[in-house]
């Protein structure tokens, strides 16, 4: 990391999977930036409201001020208001985690959840991270609305990630991810078990209208031990109708709009990776 924005927004991407905090010396080895420049870049961050220190001479951790800009934002675009009796009803049904993900350009995140038979959107740590498209129950539904050749070029791009990082049935392959994203298209809707994190189990269904590109995905998950394959496969004509009243209603929200006409566009472009 050369620049000073590269080397910031590192900095905040970082800080960002230490909610404890780290020190200054170990955000500098995990970047390979030297400690003058992390000092002085963290100094800035501290100034703007975005990092504080913990104690003096202590651990850095972020504030809650990008969370805000998040929560602001997203309250903007109208998501949640289209998106909250939808999540809430599908998960009342199912009685398992419910999670909305909005496909951004190559990317795929994470904005939205209902828990059970809970009352309303509830926002959790998980929010604004994105999924690991090879082993993400939300990732392979995203991809199973696209080419083969699309789906490639997405996995290719992101990495499959350190298989120590995922669940022990993660695809560890390109091959075997694309398997996973043939079978969801055939299904209409992915089917995991432990391959994002052991012990859970999960289904997802792309959020699209016809002919169009998906503008995101929305995904149930539950522990191996109640939601099992069967039980997915019995709620699966419930996800896919959610599915379906989500994309109809996204022409209300400004960012869905965007997003559709965003993954439209990088459909035309060269893909990263051919076959």
């Amino acid at each position: 990391m050369n620049g000073i924005l590269e080397r910031t927004l590192g900095i905040l991407e970082l800080l960002t999977q230490h909610g404890e905090g780290m020190e200054l010396a170990a955000i500098a080895d995990a970047l390979d930036i030297p400690r003058s420049a992390v000092h002085r870049l963290l100094t800035d961050l501290v100034a703007c409201g975005y990092v504080r220190q913990t104690r003096d001479r202590g651990d850095y951790t972020l504030t809650t001020k990008l969370v805000s800009m998040g929560l602001s934002f997203l309250s903007n675009t109208g998501i949640v208001d289209i998106a909250q009796p939808l999540l809430d009803r599908l998960a009342e049904i199912s009685g398992e985690l419910v999670r909305l993900a909005v496909v951004d350009d190559t990317r795929l995140t994470w904005v939205a959840r209902a828990q059970g038979a809970r009352q309303g959107l509830r926002y959790d740590p998980d929010m604004g991270s994105d999924a690991r498209l090879s082993c993400s129950s939300s990732g392979l539904a995203w991809m199973s609305a696209l080419t083969d050749e699309q789906a490639l070029s997405l996995v290719t791009a992101q990495g499959l990630g350190l298989p120590a990082e995922y669940g022990p049935n993660a695809p560890t392959t390109l091959k075997a991810v694309l398997k996973h994203v043939q079978d969801a298209r055939k299904r209409g809707y992915s089917v995991t078990c432990e391959t994002f994190t052991a012990g859970l189990n999960a289904m997802a269904a792309p959020i699209k209208l016809a002919n169009q590109p998906p503008i995101g995905v929305i995904s149930v998950a539950g522990p191996t031990v109640r939601f099992t394959v069967e039980r997915m496969n019995a709620l699966g004509p419930e996800l896919q109708s959610f599915a379906a009243q989500l994309a109809a209603a996204s022409g209300a929200s400004p960012f869905f709009s965007k997003a559709g006409a965003a993954a439209a566009a990088s459909g035309k472009r060269k893909p990263i990776y051919t076959v």
